[in-house]
């Protein structure tokens, strides 16, 4: 038996293991527009873009789905079990995904666009309004067809786009609100030609403008239809009420006439009720033709006929919010409620069918475009698209359940805290968000700068954020009380665009766009300490030596100067370059310097010895697309093939880079090669995502999407907020018809080393490391088996299993045989671990203290590692670097949550001693 073995070299094995990120969630961004639902009565599901964003408001937790549709989301509907999620683009691509596992199960195209999506109640239909049809489809479930959508009937009555629908509770009858004024009431049994009448919808009429939401209201006790609400968009209510199939060839028109409606005189009528009487007598006459064969009346099986019953309009109610306009609206069956937004940012919540007030309020000053209730009716969920806000709010106690709201404009810049815990992001709105990076929530928004917030860092001590902008000053905030508690300026009117601090965190620094200097203040005092001069371009590059005091800056001058700022001595080395630097990085050890210049090169320097050691030639790497106004092809734009962002891994192996353009590049340092390059969105809305355009929608007049010939209602569209389109809104002044471009504009990777974000067009990306389907032995051996681990464990054998799993790397056997030793062990078990293990295993410690209860076991483990293994991991800081960051990331987030507990459990004995004292 010949034996056969694979020899990879180390490098292949970093490589593999350095490229393996996947996408994890979108900050910055909570919503944008579309409509919002909300499933299992925790969830709430909306789109962001081209992506979904999940929330769950009992955990306070959000997600996005790594799935991407083609173009921005514009109708999303989710199953009543909550199983399937229907999502729906502006390209009228169809998106059927399974929710629990965020996979898409099946895609279908429809010809017209989709204005409206409904699950069945009993989740085996799909109701969708494309244009003016409405498709009823058979829902797929877990079908693994090739094509397992089906069509099971069309309607094509609507004169106008299908704007609303609902189902009633048996999932027989449709209710379908039209923009021709007009509620239609839809049977999805089909008869025979026989009865061909009753295939016909039957008409609401009466509204003057179009209708926004239609609803079916049941009668509590039975679960019956007995009423229906419909809502237009002129802020109108009507109430209509059912009494049964009273007189059933009196309602039954024949096959040429039109359904009788609410509302609508009988044809011939006098006046007096002669013609009613006569004309019915005639309509008698016609149906007795077509229904003799059931000798003169309807056969069994047709049942009560919602659609062909006698409906009277009730009441008719307005909201008295002339001039603006009804844009969303829900309806509770269960308890009777109606929630409307409006243009002007209010929101009412009435009480039905006596239409009694209960909430008016306003939230906003832009249009609501979406309101919902959940499951129980005890929230509400409200989004306005304009500002990317989405709240939560419990009406009977009238607080807020989630309050998220993103950037108006573009995100520039991000900065990790030193444990990664947290994010922190400024755009062009002037505003700070502080995120947290395990839920995705923005826990604080600081609003005090008045232009765009240009850069961000973090202090050392995790509890100090420093900003710098192109208001001229540069702020201190403390994220403890959450406050402004220094600010920093120039003698005169200075724009600040890229700032640093020096590792003790007693001198800022930042660098200037107008006059090409380096201010430099101390942080204790806020004085200014000096002027650095020198650069003859905007600084846009700075950052302070890891190991020492030696500041590095870059500018658009070609140059990338060294300075010593506590001895004063001003530019200590300069690096010359062919073309204009756009940003500088130090490694973490501070023994090598990356920089990007304008021909789309990475530079990299020796600061020491000040010789270049590597060039990396990126220009094909980071060739983005072609833009819809651009005249050349994307191969031959010379536009955008620069790197503006740059940022090193943890342990200084790999570099990450960003510019204009749909990708970021992954490049290994040591052997100059492109590791892996992310492609950011697929959505074919922003531009510059194609690299090759269809020369079809070319016109004389230019590319056939930059002309608005569309005439639609204002009301319905959400234009996209960019600094550009504020100053310069005249015809002809956008040239790419405000379409955003696609480009990073910064790039972190956390201190763990175990993610990185990007901040892009369309948001923060957060990519995180996958470890759940890589096989990666450390040192493998045919002896080395899952099998030998448990019969190691089964001898008592402890340390023997835990080193096994180790070279397996198999991250269940590793917590497995962690969870096997007993406390008294652990020392020995510790001191039998080698040297090159070490980091593998702090890494189980740390996702164990994030996810397992058992927090005093594992903290001895890690203090007996610490009192073992200390020197070496002292020697060894440079690789353990990451997973000691990841440890110290789990830790101190433990003790916070320890913290507030404790406090919490400290004031509620203290109240319980107290209140038994007084009694």
């Amino acid at each position: 038996m010949r034996r056969c073995y694979l020899i990879l070299p180390v490098t292949s094995l970093r490589q593999k293991t350095n490229m393996n990120f996947r996408f994890q969630n979108l900050l910055g961004a909570p919503y944008r527009g579309g409509n919002v639902v909300v499933s299992n009565n925790t969830l709430l599901i909306s789109s962001v873009g081209n992506r979904i964003s999940v929330t769950d408001l009992l955990k306070s937790q959000t997600h996005t789905l790594p799935t991407q549709s083609s173009s921005n989301i514009a109708r999303i509907a989710v199953s009543p079990d909550g199983n399937f999620l229907l999502a729906v683009d502006d390209r009228n691509r169809c998106h059927f995904i399974n929710l629990p596992r965020r996979i898409v199960l099946h895609r279908i195209s429809f010809k017209k666009p989709v204005s409206a999506v409904r699950f069945s109640p009993d989740g085996a239909l799909i109701a969708v309004g494309t244009g003016k049809l409405l498709q009823i489809w058979r829902s797929p479930g877990f079908k693994k067809d090739f094509f397992a959508f089906e069509l099971v009937r069309t309607f094509a009555d609507c004169d106008a786009k299908v704007t609303a629908l609902d189902w009633s509770p048996d999932s027989n009858y449709v209710l379908a609100g039209s923009k021709d004024l007009t509620v239609r009431l839809f049977c999805l049994k089909k008869f025979d030609k026989e009865l061909a009448a009753l295939n016909k919808p039957f008409l609401f009429l009466g509204h003057r403008d179009s209708v926004v939401g239609a609803f079916f209201g049941v009668d509590n006790k039975t679960n019956r239809v007995c009423k229906a609400y419909t809502v237009t968009r002129d802020c109108y209510i009507f109430s209509w009420g059912y009494s049964g199939n009273e007189g059933k060839f009196e309602e039954l028109g024949g096959e040429g006439l039109e359904p009788s409606s609410p509302g609508t005189p009988g044809k011939g009528s006098d006046g007096d009720g002669k013609g009613d009487v006569e004309a019915n007598v005639g309509m008698m006459v016609k149906k007795r033709k077509g229904f003799d064969d059931y000798g003169g009346n309807l056969p069994e099986e047709c049942g009560n006929l919602l659609h062909k019953g006698k409906w009277e309009r009730l009441r008719k109610d307005n909201f008295s919010q002339a001039p603006a306009k009804l844009t969303a609206c829900d309806y509770h069956r269960g308890l009777d409620l109606v929630v409307v937004g409006f243009s002007n940012g209010v929101f009412g919540l009435y009480q039905m069918p006596d239409f009694v007030c209960i909430h008016l309020l306003s939230i906003s000053r832009e249009k609501i475009t979406t309101a919902v209730f959940n499951d129980l009716g005890n929230w509400l969920t409200f989004g306005c698209a304009k500002l990317g806000q989405l709240l939560v709010w419990e009406w009977r106690s009238e607080s807020y359940i989630l309050k998220q709201q993103g950037h108006y404009f573009d995100v520039n810049c991000l900065a990790y805290s030193p444990d990664s815990q947290f994010l922190a992001t400024g755009a062009d709105d002037n505003k700070i968000k502080v995120w947290t990076v395990s839920s995705g929530f923005c826990f604080v928004t600081f609003s005090e700068h008045t232009n765009a917030v240009t850069a961000l860092h973090f202090m050392a001590s995790n509890n100090c954020l420093l900003s710098a902008s192109l208001d001229g000053t540069v702020r201190a905030w403390d994220l403890f009380r959450y406050r402004n508690f220094r600010t920093f300026t120039s003698p005169s009117s200075r724009q600040f665009v890229s700032l640093a601090s020096d590792q003790s965190g007693e001198v800022i620094c930042a660098g200037t766009l107008d006059s090409f200097e380096i201010f430099v203040w101390s942080m204790k005092t806020g004085r200014l300490l000096d002027i650095l001069s020198g650069h003859e371009g905007s600084v846009h590059g700075l950052m302070f030596s890891p190991t020492n005091a030696i500041l590095a800056s870059s500018s658009w001058d070609k140059t990338v100067r060294l300075w010593d700022v506590f001895e004063g001595k001003g530019a200590v080395e300069t690096f010359n370059h062919t073309h204009d630097v756009l940003t500088v990085v130090y490694r973490p050890d501070g023994k090598q310097l990356a920089c990007s210049t304008l021909d789309g090169q990475i530079h990299f320097w020796d600061p020491i010895d000040g010789l270049l050691m590597y060039t990396i030639e990126g220009r094909r790497d980071i060739a983005g697309g072609r833009l819809m106004t651009d005249r050349r092809s994307a191969a031959n734009s010379s536009s955008g093939k620069c790197f503006t962002s740059l940022c090193y891994s943890a342990d200084g192996s790999y570099i990450l880079a960003g510019g204009s353009s749909k990708f970021i590049c992954m490049y290994d340092i040591a052997d100059q090669v492109l590791l892996h390059r992310f492609q950011i969105t697929h959505n074919l809305s922003l531009d510059g995502v194609l690299d090759v355009l269809n020369s079809k929608n070319m016109t004389e007049a230019g590319p056939l999407d930059l002309i608005d010939d569309v005439d639609s209602d204002v009301e319905e569209g959400i234009d996209k907020q960019t600094r550009g389109k504020l100053g310069y809104d005249l015809p002809g002044s956008m040239p790419n018809h405000g379409r955003p471009v696609i480009r990073t504009k910064c790039l972190r990777i956390a201190p763990t080393g175990r993610s990185w974000a990007a901040a892009t067009t369309e948001g923060v990306l957060v990519y995180s490391m996958d470890e759940s389907f890589i096989f990666d032995p450390t040192d493998l051996d045919i002896d080395v088996t899952p099998e030998a681990v448990d019969a190691a464990l089964s001898e008592g054998q402890p340390s023997r299993a835990l080193i096994l799993s180790l070279r397996l790397n198999e991250d269940t056997l590793i917590k497995k045989c962690i969870f096997a030793v007993s406390p008294v062990d652990i020392p020995a078990v510790v001191s039998s671990v080698p040297l090159r293990y070490l980091q593998r295993l702090i890494e189980a410690f740390a996702d164990l203290l994030e996810s397992c209860p058992y927090l005093e076991f594992i903290l001895r483990w890690c203090q007996e590692l610490c009192k073992i293994h200390g020197h070496s991991i002292q020697q060894n800081s440079r690789n353990l670097l990451p997973s000691l960051k990841s440890l110290q990331k789990a830790m101190a987030r433990l003790h916070q949550d320890l913290a507030d507990m404790c406090s919490s459990n400290e004031y509620l004995l203290r109240y319980l001693c107290s209140t038994g004292a007084n009694k």
